[in-house]
């Protein structure tokens, strides 16, 4: 008989931790690195009860590759533009239930609809952050080879005397086709968005002339580098560089060394615009989830305060009341109007010019 009870009182505990696995919340992430605040992911968590497993990647083909493969294990993912629209035309992303996402309400109107560009009807995604690519630098080392020479121009980086001032100092450069391409071709005065194979073999031809100047094609680790001082330029994406010129200071305020001065300029020949975005694999395991995390991720106070620890514009107009006033005063994070017109945005390619793309910037990288 007592054996009997110690079974049963045995199965009742199993039966009780299986209803307690059941019942745990979670959701998995996958972002950009040094994309968001971590204690925003802990207050997530201790308000709703949902466990965030959080991963990172550096760059769209990573992302890409893994949620085209299937069963990628992620509920929420935030790919750029361009591979978010190639999601959708692959029909691997899920419609989001706006009825689940009341934070809606405070996206950016002008954003939403550029975004529209490549989500048509803003069906599959929700703006996390957006910004510009352009040039970032260490002040002291460009002032050294340039004197006053004003740095806010595409001349600084595609002509390839000018680059070859700075190699002694370190360039590096982003491993973006999709967005090297699109400013070489408004350097060379061709359509950033021009599809013509003859237009992208001569954005290849000019970035070759470059490339013997560049000490890494990457897409994150120019943070560190530029805010260490190994390197001195960078084309880079406009929220990284603060996120370089404030590691620089903090670095600084530890050792008790002067920081190393950094800042960004948006060529007046005009920029990229990008966004990232939060969206749901359509085989995700926990879209309930999915959708609260973004709806949280919408709230004003929230975004604001991601903006303020990455230095990137918010997709959440609302967000703006809480921003840092040196992030919100910074023409080069939060664009005026007349600055908003320079800025271009580009459409994916198909499938045929995306070949030609790949094999001309694979070309690039390895200089042959």
């Amino acid at each position: 008989m007592m054996r009997r009870l110690l079974v049963a009182v045995a199965a009742a505990f199993s039966l009780a931790a299986l209803a307690a696995v059941a019942q745990e919340r979670v959701v998995n992430v996958y972002n950009w690195s040094d994309y968001i605040d971590p204690k925003v992911l802990e207050e997530f968590t201790r308000e709703t009860g949902i466990k965030v497993r959080y991963d990172v990647f550096d760059s769209n083909e990573v992302l890409e590759t893994k949620v085209l493969a299937g069963k990628s294990g992620y509920d929420v993912i935030v790919p750029s533009q361009t591979y978010l629209n190639r999601m959708i035309q692959a029909d691997v992303l899920l419609k989001l239930d706006p009825s689940k996402i009341p934070n809606l309400k405070h996206a950016w109107p002008e954003i939403t609809r550029r975004l529209a560009t490549y989500d048509p009807g803003n069906a599959h995604a929700v703006n996390y952050m957006w910004g510009t690519t352009g040039i970032g630098y260490n002040v002291g080392k460009i002032k050294e080879r340039l004197g006053t020479t004003p740095i806010d121009t595409w001349n600084l980086v595609f002509r390839p005397e000018n680059l070859a001032k700075f190699k002694n100092c370190g360039i590096h450069m982003l491993d973006a086709a999709d967005e090297m391409i699109p400013a070489a071709l408004k350097f060379l005065g061709i359509d950033p968005d021009s599809k013509k194979t003859a237009d992208i073999e001569k954005a290849g031809a000019l970035l070759m002339q470059l490339r013997g100047n560049v000490k890494k094609f990457h897409s994150s680790e120019y943070i560190n580098a530029l805010a260490g001082g190994e390197i001195c330029l960078v084309v880079g994406w406009s929220g990284d560089i603060f996120q370089a010129r404030n590691r620089a200071k903090e670095a600084a305020a530890k050792t008790g060394k002067p920081a190393v001065e950094i800042d960004y300029a948006l060529p007046k020949e005009g920029a990229l615009m990008w966004f990232d975005s939060f969206a749901i694999p359509k085989d995700a395991e926990h879209v309930e989830e999915a959708h609260i995390f973004i709806n949280f991720m919408m709230r004003p106070e929230i975004a604001a305060r991601n903006t303020n620890f990455v230095a990137y514009a918010s997709g959440n107009l609302e967000a703006q009341k809480f921003v840092d006033k040196e992030i919100l005063n910074n023409r080069s994070i939060y664009p005026d109007q007349a600055t908003f017109k320079l800025l271009y945005t580009v459409t994916p390619y198909a499938q045929d010019v995306q070949r030609v793309v790949t094999r001309v910037w694979t070309r690039v990288k390895s200089g042959r």
